[in-house]
C-alpha cells in the first residue's frame, strides 16, 4: 500500500469529488461488512456508480482450477446477471495475466480483444478492470464494461478503480479472519456441547449427553419449545437451563404453574388487567407475560389450561401481543414462550380437548425428559450430589443403597429420589447411609420383590396406571407393550 501512494500520489490528488465521495462511503461500509457477500456487493454499487458503467462484475478466481465464479454483477438498471457467460472471459484471463490494471477505450478495434466470442456477441467497447490481490495472489476481478466509447473510463478512474481494489483486499483480509475465528468458534462451541455440564441438571449418561446437546443448541435460538415427559424429571429446570444458555439471559425467567388454577386467576395472572375489569380491581396490573418482555416465559402443566385461554395464548405466540383483561389496547410483547407437560398433547389434540393449531405452535422443538428408569447409572452421582446439597458431604452411601436405588422403579423420579436421600440423612445416625435408612413408597423394588411374576406384573401395571393418570396409551408406551395387553390384564383384574 505504500509503495502504491508513493507511485501515485499526483493521480490521487486529481481524482474527482465524485471519486473522493465514493471512496469515503466505501471506507464507512468497511467499518460495518461482516459477510463477504454483502461487502462485494456494496463495492459494486460503487464502483457502477461511479464509472458509469453499463455493467459491473465481481468474480471470485479458482488458481488452482483456473476458472471464475460470479460474486456479483449488476447492470446501471440495478438488475441483476447471473450468467457469467455474458461477459468475456478473455478479457478476465488477461487481468489475471497482467495482473495489473487494464483500460480499454476500442475492445472492438483491438485485434487481441475483439476475437473474444462475448466481445463480438454483446458489441462490447470500453472495459476498465482491476485485479482483487491477497496474500500477493490474486482473489477476485473487477470489471466493468459499456457498448459505448466510455470516455468516463479514464486514467484517473483506473487509479480511483486501482486504490479501490487494495481497500477491498484490505476489507476481505478482516472479513475472512472473522470469518475464520467465528467458525473456529463454532466448532469449539460444538465440542464444548459434547462434554460440557447443564447447570442443576446432573448425570454422565449417554442419555443425559444427548439431552444436553438438545439444550445448547435450541438455546441459541428463539424457537418454542415443548418440554414433555414424567412428573418430576426436571422440566423446569430444562426451561431455566434453556434461558441461562440463550442471549436472553440478562432478561427475566418468568413461570406459571398451570395446573389446578381456577381460569379466571390464571387469565389475570398471565394476562394482567385493566382497573374495574372485575370487583377488587382497584387497580392496573401487568401480566407475567408482558413482565418477561425481552426474556423468556415457562408454562408448566400446558395442558391442563381451558380452551378460552388457549386461544388466547396462541395470539401470543402468532402475534406477540397481548390484552390486559377488560383492556381493548394490544400490547406487543417480546418474549420467548416454553412450555411443559407430563400429558401426551398429541392424544389430547386428537380427542379435541387441546387446540390442534396451538399443539403446532408449542410443539416447534420437543425435548422429551428421560424418567430415571431410563438413566439408572446416573443415579449414584445424583444420589451423592443430593447427599451434598443437603448439607451432608462428608457421607459414605454403602454399595448396596446404591443397588437398591438402582433396582427401584422410581414412578417420581428425580423428585422422589431427593426425598428418600433427605429422609436417609435423617434416619442415619452417623456418616453412613445403609440399606435400612432407605425407604421406598410401596417398598416393592425389582430387588426386594418375593411374590409370582404375575403378582409382579399386576403390581407393575397398577403403579404405572397411577402414574400416568389411568392413561391406557401412556402405561402401555411406558411398559413397551401394547394397549391390547394393558387391556387383558386389567380384565384378568376385573377392572375392565
Amino acid at each position: 500500500m505504500n509503495s502504491f501512494f508513493a507511485e501515485n500520489i499526483n493521480h490521487i490528488k486529481n481524482l474527482s469529488r465524485n471519486e473522493f465521495e465514493a471512496l469515503y462511503e466505501f471506507t464507512e461500509i468497511l467499518n460495518t461488512a461482516d459477510k463477504q457477500e454483502s461487502l462485494i456487493e456494496n463495492a459494486m454499487d460503487i464502483v457502477i456508480k461511479v464509472i458509469n458503467a453499463e455493467r459491473g462484475l465481481f468474480v471470485r478466481y479458482d488458481e488452482v482450477n483456473d476458472n471464475f465464479s460470479i460474486i456479483t454483477a449488476r447492470k446501471i438498471s440495478n438488475e441483476n446477471i447471473t450468467d457469467l457467460n455474458q461477459f468475456s472471459s478473455g478479457i478476465l484471463q488477461k487481468v489475471i495475466k497482467e495482473k495489473k490494471p487494464l483500460l480499454y477505450h476500442d475492445v472492438m478495434g483491438d485485434p487481441n480483444l475483439s476475437q473474444f466470442h462475448s466481445v463480438q456477441i454483446h458489441k462490447i467497447k470500453s472495459v476498465i478492470g482491476v485485479p482483487i490481490i491477497r496474500d500477493g495472489k490474486i482473489w477476485g476481478v473487477i470489471i466493468a464494461d459499456s457498448t459505448l466509447d466510455r470516455r468516463e473510463f479514464t486514467d484517473e478512474n483506473l487509479i480511483f478503480l486501482n486504490f479501490f481494489s487494495n481497500l477491498v483486499s484490505l476489507a476481505l483480509e478482516r472479513i475472512i479472519k472473522l470469518e475464520e475465528l467465528q467458525r473456529e468458534n463454532r466448532i469449539l462451541i460444538n465440542k464444548l456441547q459434547a462434554t460440557e455440564e447443564i447447570p442443576e441438571m446432573i448425570g454422565g449418561s449417554i442419555t443425559m449427553r444427548n439431552l444436553a446437546q438438545l439444550i445448547y443448541k435450541v438455546a441459541q435460538t428463539d424457537a418454542t419449545v415443548l418440554i414433555y415427559g414424567e412428573s418430576g424429571t426436571g422440566k423446569e429446570i430444562t426451561a431455566k437451563a434453556i434461558h441461562q444458555l440463550s442471549k436472553r439471559k440478562s432478561a427475566p425467567f418468568l413461570a406459571q404453574f398451570c395446573g389446578s388454577i381456577p381460569d379466571s386467576l390464571l387469565e389475570s395472572e398471565l394476562f394482567g388487567y385493566k382497573k374495574g375489569a372485575f370487583t377488587g380491581a382497584n387497580n392496573d396490573k401487568q401480566g407475567l407475560i408482558e413482565a418477561a418482555d425481552g426474556g423468556t416465559f415457562f408454562l408448566d402443566e400446558i395442558a391442563d389450561i381451558s380452551s378460552a385461554l388457549q386461544a388466547k395464548l396462541l395470539r401470543v405466540l402468532e402475534n406477540r401481543e397481548i390484552i390486559r383483561l377488560g383492556d381493548t389496547k394490544v400490547k406487543k410483547v417480546d418474549v420467548r414462550i416454553l412450555a411443559a407437560t407430563n400429558k401426551d398433547l398429541n392424544v389430547l389434540t386428537k380427542d379435541g380437548r387441546f387446540r390442534e393449531d396451538l399443539f403446532y405452535r408449542l410443539n416447534v422443538f420437543p425435548i422429551k425428559m428421560p424418567p430415571l428408569r431410563e438413566r439408572r447409572e446416573d443415579i449414584p452421582l445424583l444420589a451423592k450430589h443430593f447427599a451434598k446439597k443437603l448439607g451432608r458431604a462428608d457421607i459414605f452411601i454403602e454399595p448396596a443403597v446404591i443397588k437398591k436405588l438402582e433396582n427401584y422403579y422410581w414412578p417420581g423420579n428425580i423428585r422422589q429420589l431427593i426425598n428418600v436421600i433427605q429422609r436417609a440423612l435423617i434416619l442415619c445416625d452417623t456418616n453412613k447411609i445403609q440399606t435400612e435408612h432407605i425407604i421406598l413408597e410401596d417398598s416393592k423394588d425389582l430387588t426386594d420383590f418375593q411374590g409370582t411374576l404375575q403378582e409382579f406384573e399386576m403390581l407393575l401395571l397398577k403403579k404405572r396406571l397411577e402414574e400416568f393418570n389411568g392413561n391406557r396409551t401412556l402405561t402401555a408406551k411406558s411398559l413397551d407393550v401394547s394397549v391390547r395387553w394393558i387391556q387383558l390384564k386389567l380384565k384378568e383384574l376385573g377392572e375392565q
